[in-house]
């Protein structure tokens, strides 16, 4: 008779790369471990700074991975096939019951692939979002992994409605709701000792901002614009920017003048706070988006098409075209001068999806 502990104990591998799927695997980490599961968590290493990865492990008390890739930035080609071959590998040491990836990034679709080429069943976490967009690398990671996945937990009504118009099987999806109202519900409400806003000497109304999509970074055109924009905002009402390295260094080729106050990237933690204490965030990212909703406050995008549209009907979001620099301030004006729209407390679910999930792969 084994004397291992783990011989009985369902397992999963689940891969992880990038700030946000760090702040997912949070709260369905923690429901795994407590309902016996062993997780065998894998980092590729996609965002491999310390201030965008190992701060949000221990803050958030999510277990040292098993396996680090180390694979770093690179062209998509390139990186997606590092992380495949590694991938693979883990798989097949490891043999598990089940493989969890969550989101959109090339992390999620290296780790779909090597699922599917394996024979190993996928979950897929936030799955049925849709920007129509195929411009954008994130849309195309995402159609595949659900095209993949043989569980699709959804966190919203929208994203489950466009798996059943794509014609997937209505038993294989599950609107679990949204694992990062999980987390802000969990780690939210704490004030940081030493904030970049101590640091700055601003203790009164300010702009948050967030950019760091490809799309918007590595467009000088369309980065300028962004910059310009922030700037004209800055001029009414102080603009802090804890700033993503590929903005950074986009940023310092193009030499830009400019006040904005910039910092270095910040902790989970801070992140919400921050968040909290805005009086509007502009972003390009798509959980900065709904941990402003969390946080009740108002949103400006910078692209012209969000997956998270049901913030945009609500009247938290508004979206602005990143190629014109009048478009930023524009959007601010309008946010800022008007009331809040009404909180609507179950768009992204109870709050429990983590649980939800470990309960629907217990029983699948």
């Amino acid at each position: 008779m084994s004397t291992n502990p783990s011989v009985n104990k369902p397992r999963c591998v689940t891969v992880l790369g990038a700030r946000p799927q760090f702040i997912k695997a949070a709260p369905l980490s923690d429901a795994l471990r407590q309902s016996g599961w062993e997780e065998i968590l894998v980092h590729t290493g996609q965002h491999y700074d310390s201030a965008m990865s190992d701060i949000f492990f221990a803050e958030m008390d999510i277990p040292e991975p098993k396996y680090h890739l180390g694979v770093g930035s690179g062209l998509h080609g390139a990186q997606t096939g590092k992380m495949l071959e590694e991938i693979e590998k883990v798989l097949l040491e490891e043999k598990p019951d089940w493989v969890v990836i969550y989101g959109d990034t090339n992390s999620t679709l290296a780790a779909a692939l090597a699922a599917s080429k394996l024979h190993i069943p996928l979950a897929h976490v936030e799955a049925g979002l849709r920007s129509f967009n195929r411009n954008m690398p994130e849309e195309i990671n995402r159609l595949v992994a659900d095209q993949l996945s043989a569980i699709r937990f959804t966190p919203t009504q929208e994203a489950t409605n466009h798996l059943i118009q794509e014609g997937f099987d209505k038993e294989s999806i599950h609107q679990v709701g949204d694992v990062m109202y999980d987390a802000v519900l969990h780690f939210g409400g704490g004030e940081p000792k030493d904030s970049i806003l101590d640091q700055i000497g601003i203790d009164g109304p300010f702009v948050l901002a967030t950019i760091h999509r490809a799309e918007n970074t590595d467009c000088d055109s369309r980065l300028r614009a962004i910059i310009m924009g922030l700037q004209e905002v800055h001029q009414g009402i102080p603009v802090v920017w804890p700033i993503h390295p590929r903005t950074r260094k986009a940023l310092s080729e193009m030499n830009l003048d400019h006040q904005i106050h910039i910092s270095n990237p910040v902790g989970y933690l801070e992140m919400l706070y921050l968040e909290r204490r805005a009086s509007l965030i502009v972003t390009d990212s798509g959980g900065v988006q709904k941990e402003a909703y969390f946080n009740k406050t108002p949103c400006v995008t910078a692209r012209t098409e969000t997956e998270w549209v049901e913030l945009v009907k609500q009247g938290w979001n508004q979206l602005a075209d990143p190629t014109d620099p009048g478009s930023i301030p524009k959007c601010v004006r309008g946010a800022l001068n008007k009331d809040l729209p009404d909180y609507n407390t179950n768009l992204y679910g109870d709050g429990q999806s983590a649980k939800h999930m470990v309960d629907i792969l217990i029983n699948h």
